[in-house]
């Protein structure tokens, strides 16, 4: 799930009635609307649920796993129950017998076989994914049970299994020569909704799966409209062209919060936001050996000039609280007692003399050994609040003699530079609730993800270590004291430097019921809203 997919702002709105197409609203029915448009930043491209270009929420309605993961814990989903064996080896499944493709073809024992052998055929581009390099075999037991064999015990197996993608299933009718990794034929899930029309960068349409295994969506139609971020889409909200939006899985910002206030504030729509569910953060690159970043005093000085709070009340409106922390409270193994560090720029210069960067006498930067305290901050062009928090980070930074150089670049960019590590400084953010901490934590062992920003720091072959050790601990005290010491290492090391905790948003019309989330940012539980 390369980054992807993750990081982070696209908000949906709901008109009260019927659209017509993506047009203006009908006036006078008194049939309940059945149809969601949708704002979306981008296409929602390859939709091969064993590939990681196709947009997270598009194949989270197309596309099932094998367990849902939830705020109780594991529940069922395309397996009815299952079993692990003492060693934690062996997961054995059971499959519902009432599931078939969109294409027809009966989802049993045999297609999840052919699903997870195509996924694990693929395995240079699955190494983020830990689950990949433990499974030794899928073997089918009967026809609706199926056994996943693993190298070693690896707790997070379920919570890997659950994942928007790859573990996820497409009739093998739409395989290519018994394969997936060189694309698709087809994209026949057992999903709620059914992908019926694609128009590359203008529009794609789901229809209702009338035989959906869970019962048909009161919702029969979504359509993901591509829209550019910021007025064109408020505009396009307001006219009705679109009736639905929600965060995105860049965390991009469609419309700001000022915009969404203005939507709610007009007597039609509502605005429901989620828990804490990822922190944005800057990610800091300890790997780079001739940039001023590689220094943990200067890391920690940039943590310092951050002024969290009115990020937080300023920018965001109090609706993205701040963050001390890599990980909210409400993350399992996250709740560490850890050292709060915030805004206090007399620390920051107390940080930076101390390790030899000096300003001179009607200097405006720092300088060590003839070097310039610069670096280069980079953010997503397509975000509004990336720019404005950079904007201000920049210029606390430059109080204290830190010149910090503002790029703003498309996120498929930001994804490249952080997994081929140039970059100093970027924007970023955690894998999210239903991911973390195992997924973020692991991807700092990863070469498309954060191999760089964490393989700089003095204690790296330590924290590779415990990272290692936490996947395959069976003992939850043992688990905490592993995750306890990780967090205590990136912390002090100031190599993820968080700002604040952020949330899914929705605006939709006061008519919308049942909205709701999931543990994952990435996706939303469509199937279960209705109109009154």
């Amino acid at each position: 799930m390369r980054r992807r997919w993750v990081t982070v702002i696209t908000v949906f709105m709901v008109c009260a009635a019927l659209l017509t197409g993506c047009g203006g609203t009908q006036t006078g029915s008194k049939e309940s609307p059945k149809e969601l448009v949708y704002a979306s930043a981008k296409d929602i491209n390859d939709m091969n649920p064993h590939v990681y270009t196709g947009s997270n929420p598009a194949q989270g309605v197309v596309y099932e796993s094998l367990v849902e993961n939830t705020e109780e814990g594991f529940k069922p989903l395309l397996a009815e129950s299952w079993e692990i064996s003492g060693d934690g080896k062996v997961y054995t499944f059971h499959l519902r017998k009432d599931v078939k493709f969109h294409d027809g073809e009966p989802f049993n024992a045999e297609a999840v076989k052919k699903n997870i052998e195509a996924v694990q055929r693929n395995a240079a581009k699955h190494a983020w994914i830990k689950l990949s390099t433990k499974i030794v075999s899928c073997n089918v037991i009967d026809t609706h049970t199926v056994q996943l064999v693993l190298s070693e015990a690896y707790y997070p197996a379920l919570l890997e299994l659950s994942f928007t993608r790859p573990y996820v299933f497409i009739s093998p009718n739409n395989f290519k020569d018994g394969e997936t990794k060189n694309g698709v034929n087809g994209y026949s899930g057992t999903g709620p909704y059914k992908l019926t029309e694609h128009k590359v960068d203008q529009y794609a349409v789901f229809e209702a799966n009338e035989g959906y295994w869970g019962g048909a969506p009161k919702i029969k139609k979504l359509t993901a409209k591509v829209l550019p971020a910021g007025e064109t889409t408020f505009l396009a909200m307001q006219k009705g062209e679109v009736n639905f939006l929600f965060t995105d899985d860049r965390g991009t910002d469609s419309i700001d919060v000022e915009a969404m206030t203005k939507l709610a504030d007009s007597g039609g729509y509502q605005i429901v936001r989620s828990k804490p569910m990822n922190t944005k953060m800057i990610a800091a690159n300890s790997s780079k050996t001739n940039s001023p970043v590689h220094e943990t005093a200067v890391r920690q000085a940039i943590w310092h000039v951050i002024d969290r709070e009115t990020i937080s009340k300023q920018i965001f409106k109090g609706t993205e609280p701040a963050a001390y922390t890599l990980f909210s409270a409400n993350v399992k193994y996250a709740d560490v007692d850890l050292k709060k560090q915030g805004y206090d720029p007399e620390a920051a210069q107390k940080l930076l003399d101390q390790a030899g960067w000096v300003l001179g006498s009607g200097q405006e930067v720092r300088t060590k050994n003839g070097s310039k305290l610069s670096m280069k901050l980079y953010y997503d062009s397509n975000s509004s609040s990336q720019k404005t928090q950079a904007e201000l980070i920049q210029h606390a930074a430059k109080k204290i003699g830190i010149q910090l150089e503002l790029a703003g670049e498309q996120s498929t960019s930001i994804a490249k530079r952080r997994a081929t590590g140039d970059y100093d400084l970027l924007f970023n953010q955690t894998w999210g609730l239903a991911y973390d901490p195992q997924s973020t934590i692991a991807a700092f062992t990863s070469d498309s993800s954060y191999l760089h920003t964490t393989k700089g720091i003095a204690r790296a072959d330590e924290l590779y270590q415990k990272i290692t050790q936490v996947t395959a601990a069976m003992d939850e005290n043992v688990r905490k004291s592993l995750y306890a010491d990780i967090l205590r290492i990136v912390h002090e090391e100031a190599v993820f430097i968080p700002i604040t905790n952020g949330s899914v948003t929705i605006v939709a019309p006061n008519t919308l019921q049942d909205i709701g989330f999931k543990q994952s940012q990435f996706e939303l539980p469509f199937e279960k809203m209705h109109f009154q």
